[in-house]
């Protein structure tokens, strides 16, 4: 089966399908089965969720994404120049995980909410833009004016409650909210 055939792109779903393939084999679990598994999967809401296209740029929520790794892994899983737009919430020593996989994969970096000193303090120095706003809409409007055709806006916070919402489904549903009102 090759990568291109899985219904799921990404590293982290390619990983998360060889450690089921592994568990599989060791339990005797035939290839066809993980053939038709992989190339039939659907994919989970807030994770890495296609929103729309829009004059092609494509909205990805990817609002699950409540820690630094996760924003890891969803901005590594990016083929596209990215328009993170990001949450605060962690120091800039701990944003400055993400420092090798932000200079490869970000354009541009739009701070979701008031507490975003650490992501002007982590990436400042690397020559993206980077643009404060308090409203999810104002977020996904300021990525959507930030960004041209074959660009992709990742929202992908990378911390888990914020000031403004709930939860990440509150999250997500609200980013969902904003890319269609656009």
């Amino acid at each position: 089966m090759t990568l291109e055939s899985m219904a799921l792109q990404g590293n982290t779903t390619i990983y998360e399908n060889l450690a089921a393939t592994v568990s599989g084999r060791i339990r005797e679990t035939r290839k066809a089965c993980f053939k038709e598994w992989f190339s039939d999967f659907s994919n989970t809401e807030h994770r890495l969720e296609f929103v729309a296209n829009i004059h092609g740029i494509e909205f990805i929520n990817d609002s699950m994404s409540v820690s630094l790794n996760g924003a890891w892994f969803a901005l590594e899983s990016m083929s596209k120049p990215v328009i993170w737009i990001a949450g605060g919430g962690s120091t800039h020593e701990e944003m400055k995980f993400l420092r090798s996989v932000v200079e490869k994969k970000v354009k541009a970096i739009i701070c979701l909410g008031p507490d975003y000193a650490s992501v002007h303090e982590a990436f400042s120095d690397l020559e993206i833009p980077i643009a404060d706003t308090y409203t999810m809409a104002e977020a996904v409007e300021a990525a959507y004016y930030m960004g041209k055709k074959g660009d992709a806006t990742l929202f992908s916070p990378g911390c888990s409650e914020d000031e403004i919402f709930t939860g990440h489904e509150a999250r997500g549903i609200a980013f969902r909210k904003a890319v269609k009102d656009l």
